[in-house]
């Protein structure tokens, strides 16, 4: 309702007896605050106040009115200040539908730690390569990494994902060294089964070369495909995020470490652009922390 905030006005003027003190402590200018005042009496059709050049007085209605204006004003402020509790410590049950192979090599350690951050957000994950509708089903968000399809969906980038090369050092001891992307085509590739074609950047000239791929097994799980490679099956694309552990441990190392696939991005996904606290500070957490 228009006159909402004139029933705070008001409150401030009563609580201060004085238009100009009333104008001191709210910042709204003297003239103003009367004018504001006199319109409300007119939308309710009862004088709330006597005006003096001395001093202000409450009539009858105005006393009445005024009573019950502070409570109003007083809850609203009160819904302010707990909003304000649950932007800094939001709770509640968070239902997010994630990629499978992102959740479990970059996902699982954050999540733990956005849990103890917030200890008041249950969540609900559901690990599944469909794309769920956001609008007709229980999610709040969804994560999804590569390319969107054109969509009503609101869509904020998270990270961008770099894309390098890999094999086992018994692979390459085995299948021998490369020396350009285009060798790629002589040996074994692990992939999806549209990626006959991958495309490479030079990291220092930025140099792009499209390289032809092939190999026995297409398919299209990030998992397999890394598990595929950990046992000499041939070499892979991958994000360095799905394989530290392993190039840490000298099970895997980097082939053709001058170029890089093309980088693949990942985003949070919502239905509108007006979220929850609980979802609000899980984009900001995934966006800090994958960066």
């Amino acid at each position: 309702m228009e006159h909402l905030n004139d029933m705070a006005l008001f409150v401030e003027v009563v609580k201060a007896m004085s238009f100009r003190r009333a104008s001191e402590a709210t910042g709204v200018p003297n003239s103003t605050l009367s004018r504001r005042i006199s319109a409300l009496e007119k939308t309710i059709g009862l004088r709330l106040l006597h005006r003096t050049t001395r001093k202000l007085e409450l009539t009858e209605s105005g006393q009445i009115y005024y009573e019950r204006c502070r409570r109003i004003v007083e809850e609203a402020r009160l819904a302010h200040e707990q909003l304000g509790d649950i932007l800094a410590q939001p709770s509640g049950l968070l239902r997010a539908s994630l990629p499978v192979d992102f959740a479990i090599n970059y996902m699982a350690p954050l999540l733990t730690e956005f849990a103890a951050r917030y200890p008041g957000i249950n969540f609900e994950f559901d690990l599944t390569s469909r794309l769920v509708d956001l609008v007709t089903e229980p999610f709040d968000i969804a994560i999804r990494v590569g390319e969107l399809k054109d969509s009503n969906l609101i869509a904020r980038q998270l990270v961008q994902l770099p894309m390098y090369l890999y094999a086992t050092p018994k692979y390459i001891e085995t299948s021998g060294e490369l020396s350009h992307p285009q060798n790629l085509n002589q040996h074994d590739c692990l992939g999806f089964p549209k990626s006959g074609l991958w495309v490479f950047h030079h990291i220092e000239t930025a140099e792009e070369v499209e390289a032809t791929v092939n190999g026995r097994f297409k398919l299209n799980n990030l998992g397999m495909v890394k598990r595929l490679a950990m046992f000499d099956q041939g070499i892979v694309l991958l994000p360095e995020g799905m394989v530290a552990e392993e190039l840490a441990e000298g099970r895997l190392c980097r082939v053709l470490p001058d170029w890089r696939g093309t980088t693949v991005s990942v985003y949070a996904l919502t239905e509108t652009r007006l979220l929850p606290a609980k979802t609000q500070r899980f984009i900001e957490f995934l966006r800090e922390r994958l960066e």
